[in-house]
């Protein structure tokens, strides 16, 4: 799972990218600006906007199948990458629940974060 924002370029390596924009930015709320996705007012506050929950939750039912079928060509990873504009809050706010909801269906799941702390 890698987090990423758009204004830095899309990870070469990814399998898979998710496009996270389309919810609303924490940036421009004050008090959550300097936080991060990885802090609970950033992530309940994007887990929380209408649809975002559903939205990660059927791309997990989604990736569930795939992962088979990467398995099947020996291909023994899956890089799924979550963009927003900047990489700070909402994709890395969204990677990690999917990186939860997925670990709890038994599956091995890394973080990345490749923009932190890059603004």
């Amino acid at each position: 799972m890698v987090s990423f924002g758009f204004k830095y370029g899309i990870p070469l390596d990814a399998d898979h990218v998710v496009d996270v924009r389309f919810l609303s930015n924490p940036y421009w709320v004050t008090e959550l600006r300097h936080l991060t996705g990885r802090d609970e007012a950033v992530s309940s506050y994007v887990l929380d906007l209408p649809g975002a929950a559903a939205f990660v939750e059927r791309y997990a039912d989604l990736v569930e199948p795939i992962t088979a079928g990467y398995l099947a060509e020996q291909k023994p990873y899956l890089t799924i990458a979550f963009g927003c504009t900047g990489g700070k809050h909402r994709s890395v706010a969204m990677s990690e629940r999917l990186g939860d909801i997925l670990r709890e269906r038994g599956f091995s799941v890394r973080n990345l974060h490749r923009d932190l702390g890059r603004e």
